[in-house]
């Protein structure tokens, strides 16, 4: 595994912690021990990440990290 790959699965892990109750409410106030919309976004970055490798593992062409094809237009 990279470190792209273990990367993903703790932010996999964490939103996963946070989906399950990282939250209590005490009356009116709320107490939320981590930050779901932050985690997304890392667990998204990651993946971002871990796809980049597949790719570049796969030989597939990338321009800017985003992943190219050519298609021949001729009916060849």
């Amino acid at each position: 595994m990279s470190t792209a790959t273990d990367m993903l699965q703790k932010y996999i892990d964490a939103e996963a912690a946070i989906l399950s109750g990282q939250s209590v409410r005490f009356g009116e106030r709320m107490l939320t021990r981590a930050d779901l919309a932050m985690v997304q976004k890392g667990r998204q970055e990651w993946q971002r990440k871990v796809s980049a490798e597949a790719r570049n593992t796969a030989g597939l062409s990338t321009m800017g990290g985003l992943g190219i094809s050519t298609a021949r237009l001729d009916g060849r």
